[in-house]
């Protein structure tokens, strides 16, 4: 079993993680970093001190009235991605621990769609 982190815990709410598989069980804000727990294997965890954490990146959608899920980027592991029962709640804890300048929102549909036209014609304009 992992050892915890954490020596204060501010919020632990059930969650998904989307690291590879979907794995259902709990996340864990605290002191001293995130953490998620699997449910149903116990040797199966994710914990990412504050100091490792380089961006919170939310997918918000209907203008911050629901956000199905948001993600973690490191410096060194890569992102990972998970969602939450009530991830407002969840970001909220982070807020306290990430500055706000390196908590952003992803990109939505339509704006992936114009960037992806905007680089084709800029690419047919230098040839």
């Amino acid at each position: 079993m992992a050892q915890s982190l954490n020596t204060k815990v501010d919020l632990v709410m059930k969650a998904t993680s989307f690291h590879g598989m979907n794995n259902y069980g709990n996340i864990m804000i605290g002191d001293r970093g995130f953490e998620y727990y699997n449910g149903q294997k116990v040797e199966d965890y994710i914990q990412i001190p504050w100091e490792e954490v380089d961006y919170v990146i939310a997918s918000v959608m209907f203008k911050g009235k629901y956000i199905p899920r948001f993600a973690i980027q490191t410096k060194r592991s890569g992102t990972f991605s998970f969602s939450a029962k009530k991830p407002k709640e969840v970001l909220r804890a982070i807020r306290k621990y990430v500055p706000s300048e390196r908590m952003v929102r992803s990109l939505s549909f339509f704006d992936v769609l114009k960037r992806s036209l905007r680089s084709i014609f800029r690419k047919n304009k230098s040839k």
